[in-house]
């Protein structure tokens, strides 16, 4: 297999040095010359698409301390307005010497699509999964909606556990790329009898050389996540994967770059 430069991918931004799934993380990413960044997009009680990875607000904003009385301060309970006052910066500290990111929002993806289209880069938009009492929310003709009227079709890569979002994209808007997101657990397969996505996003945990080697060679696309250790960075450019994602986007580039 001939080698290949991989995409570096900053995850949530370069939630390494940033708080995830925020434009200060996003500006991180940028300015550490990622090729893209990727978000988690999930939606609030009254429709907004916003950018968040887990299903309750508690562990990225001080949402608990602000609403006390709004346990178990699920994403789908709160509105967009109320989202938007909280902050998603105070709880990121890494080291005792980083600077705080204090007043940091919860952006929408609005926002943080047109932050991605100003800099002329790219991002990785996974739709996660939505709860129960937001089943029939169509998130698929939501997010579709928000790529063509920015006009981003180019520019946007949608991802997901959830499959089905895929092929619903597939047959709506063949322009906009997706990618298969593979999981660490068992019960997560690649559809070898098909491969009918273009790219597969696999768990680091869970990419065998085969399995990297048998995709590339069908013509399918390999990202894989989460690395941020050095050595696996040489170790998956070294299988030819077409990405990487790190939550140190920095890593990835100067190691590229002096290779």
């Amino acid at each position: 297999m001939s080698r290949t430069r991989p995409l570096i991918i900053a995850h949530r931004g370069a939630s390494g040095v940033a708080p995830e799934n925020t434009l200060a993380a996003a500006r991180a990413a940028l300015d550490a010359g990622a090729d893209m960044w990727e978000v988690d997009v999930t939606v609030t009680a009254d429709g907004e698409l916003i950018l968040m990875h887990d299903d309750t607000l508690t562990r990225t904003t001080d949402a608990a301390s602000r609403y006390p009385d709004r346990a178990p301060w699920a994403v789908s309970d709160f509105t967009a307005a109320e989202i938007a006052t909280l902050d998603a910066g105070s709880w990121f500290t890494p080291s005792p010497d980083s600077p705080s990111f204090a007043g940091e929002h919860v952006p929408t993806l609005r926002e943080a699509l047109l932050f991605t289209r100003e800099h002329h880069w790219r991002i990785n938009v996974e739709l996660k999964a939505l709860p129960p009492d937001q089943a029939a929310f169509p998130l698929v003709d939501a997010v579709l909606a928000l790529v063509h009227a920015l006009g981003m079709e180019e520019e946007v890569l949608i991802s997901s556990f959830v499959h089905d979002y895929l092929r619903e994209i597939q047959k709506k808007a063949p322009r906009v790329p997706v990618a298969a997101l593979i999981g660490c657990g068992a019960e997560d397969q690649v559809d070898w009898e098909t491969l009918m996505f273009p790219a597969y996003n696999l768990c680091a945990l869970r990419a065998p050389q085969d399995w990297i080697r048998r995709l590339r060679a069908a013509g399918r696309g390999v990202n894989v996540w989460v690395v941020n250790d050095i050595s696996w960075m040489r170790y998956f450019i070294d299988q030819g994967v077409t990405g990487i994602f790190t939550d140190y986007p920095g890593r990835l580039y100067h190691l590229l770059e002096g290779e």
